[in-house]
C-alpha cells in the first residue's frame, strides 16, 4: 500500500512537470533556469520580446543588445538576438548569439532548436542533426522545442529528395 502511494506521488509530480514545461514554452525562450524564471525580466528585455512578437527584428536586436550588455550571462537575450539576427538572415552574428547562449547553458532548449534550424537555413543538416540529438537528451519526457526541430529536419530532408 505505502509503494502504491509513492509511486502515485512520483508519477503526479512527473507527469506535473512535464504539464507545466509544455506550457511554460514560449518561442524558444526557455533557459531552464530557476533564477531567471525567479526574476522579473527587464524593461529592455520586455521591449525586445514585444518586438519578437511584432516581427520587428531591428528593434529587437537593439532591445536585447542592452539587455546584454547590462546581462551578460542572460542566456535567454542571446538566444532571442541570435533569432532576430536569424530572421533578418544575418546568419553569422545568429550562430555567434545562439553559441553565447549555449556556452551560459548548454542545455538551453531554445537556442537549441533555434541553432539547429540556422544550420538547415544554411544547409548544415548534420550540425542540425547534433542539436536533435542533444535535445533529445535534454528534453526526456519531449518537448516542444525538440518537436519543432525534429520536424524541420524532417522537413529539410523530405525537400532535398
Amino acid at each position: 500500500m505505502i509503494i502504491r502511494k509513492i509511486l502515485v506521488a512520483l508519477f503526479t509530480l512527473v507527469a506535473s512537470h512535464f504539464l507545466t514545461a509544455q506550457i511554460v514554452f514560449a518561442m524558444g525562450g526557455s533557459s531552464n533556469t530557476a533564477s531567471e524564471e525567479a526574476a522579473p525580466p527587464s524593461p529592455d528585455f520586455a521591449t525586445g520580446k514585444a518586438a519578437i512578437d511584432a516581427q520587428q527584428w531591428d528593434a529587437a536586436i537593439a532591445a536585447f543588445t542592452k539587455v546584454t550588455v547590462a546581462e551578460p550571462q542572460n542566456a535567454d537575450a542571446y538566444n532571442y538576438l541570435g533569432y532576430a539576427n536569424r530572421k533578418l538572415k544575418n546568419y553569422d552574428a545568429a550562430f555567434e548569439n545562439y553559441n553565447m547562449a549555449l556556452k551560459i547553458n548548454p542545455e538551453h532548449r531554445g537556442a537549441n532548436e533555434y541553432i539547429g534550424e540556422a544550420y538547415l537555413q544554411t544547409g548544415n543538416l548534420a550540425k542540425a542533426e547534433e542539436h536533435l540529438v542533444k535535445l533529445d537528451a535534454i528534453c526526456f519526457f519531449g518537448c516542444p522545442e525538440y518537436t519543432m526541430l525534429k520536424r524541420a529536419v524532417a522537413d529539410y530532408k523530405s525537400g532535398q529528395s
